[in-house]
């Protein structure tokens, strides 16, 4: 037997059932899930961290997103909606393609 604990996608126990093992599950309270994906989210951004191969880049990024709409589901918000959010930052602030970094800024009154 091997201990999982851990939100997974909605297909994985029949994925489990279909290689021959047998799944325990149970469905998470509105708190439990909240918790649980943010732990799944901090899981996953580490994994794109630490990802160095394009296609695991890639699969990772993808993982990530994923967790990133379920938890804007919570608060209510679509897909589409995180994605128009996605845009409207871009439109207002930039994306990340000239890598630029900001070492300090200086103020009016410095000198």
């Amino acid at each position: 037997m091997k201990e999982i604990n851990k939100l997974v996608r909605d297909r994985i126990p029949e994925i489990c059932i279909s290689n021959g093992e047998t799944p325990v599950t149970r469905v998470l309270s509105d708190e439990e899930f909240r918790v649980e994906l943010d732990k799944k989210i901090t899981e996953e951004a580490r994994e794109l961290v630490e990802a160095e191969d394009p296609e695991k880049v890639l699969n990772e990024a993808g993982d990530l997103i994923e967790t990133a709409f379920a938890k804007a589901a919570l608060y209510g918000y679509s897909e589409e909606e995180v994605m128009a959010a996605r845009d409207n930052k871009r439109v207002n602030n930039g994306g990340f393609s000239k890598r630029i970094f900001l070492e300090t800024v200086r103020g009016n009154d410095d000198k």
